[in-house]
């Protein structure tokens, strides 16, 4: 067999050789890397996104609420004569949501500079996306509601009519934010951010999880875990200060 041949076949050789297992588990290694990188800008993205939310909407709207306050002396809706000091304390709205075009026209005619929302005409409104990535609208309205406070005695809880506004179309995750930021820690049932079915629970005497999670799907509240569900959201009621 000529020099030639030898090399020829040792060059076939090596080129029909495959990888070697530290070969294979390097590149194992890096596309775990590549993976993990991708899930924590996922989720750095989306934590940025709902910090946003938070302090460019929902704040807000608190600022506008409270500049409203100082500026007329009674709560949006509030009869303007004999006020209530409750949010549409009017006899004719008693105890309704301010929302829509109501609430956005009341705002405007005191002055109030409102946040942007999501167009003009619907600042009540904001998109955002949730934790699979999918659409979710969150909306603002404004009520006076039944809220839990703590009785005479410890350890009981009587309601009191307290000026709410009313976050519809919150994911656990923005929940969780929202709580973080309002309250500096993740509940349900006290504090300044609550869920809806929880404000007014004057027999729980123990803090409670809010009752959605990401895993659930857009409308149910049993755990699917699909990448492509749009999530489960519910309403969070954020008190005001009067």
């Amino acid at each position: 067999m000529t020099l030639f041949h030898l090399h020829t076949h040792g060059a076939a050789a090596r080129s029909q050789r495959g990888f070697s297992l530290l070969e294979l588990s390097v590149v194992l290694v890096v596309i775990g890397l590549v993976l993990g990188a991708v899930a924590v800008g996922r989720d750095l993205q989306r934590s940025a996104a709902n910090q946003r939310l938070s302090t460019d909407f929902i704040q807000g709207w608190q600022l506008a609420y409270e500049g409203f306050f100082n500026g007329v002396g009674y709560p949006p809706g509030d009869s303007p004569t004999a006020p209530t000091g409750q949010v549409n304390g009017g006899a004719a709205a008693a105890g309704t949501e301010l929302c829509g075009a109501d609430l956005i026209n009341a705002f405007l005619a005191a002055g109030i500079r409102l946040p942007t929302g999501r167009t003009e005409g619907q600042q009540d409104r904001y998109v955002y996306l949730d934790s699979n990535g999918n659409p979710q609208e969150v909306r603002v309205c404004f009520q006076s509601r039944d809220w839990a406070e703590p009785g005479a005695t410890v350890g009981t809880f009587v309601t009191r009519k307290r000026n709410i506004m009313v976050i519809r179309g919150v994911t656990f995750s923005l929940a969780g934010a929202l709580d973080q930021q309002i309250d500096g820690r993740s509940d349900a049932r006290f504090g300044r951010l609550r869920d809806s079915s929880f404000a007014n629970s004057v027999t729980e005497l123990n803090g409670l999880a809010w009752p959605i999670d990401d895993r659930m799907a857009f409308g149910t509240t049993t755990a699917t875990s699909l990448d492509e569900s749009q999530v489960a959201i519910t309403t969070a009621l954020f008190q005001m200060m009067r």
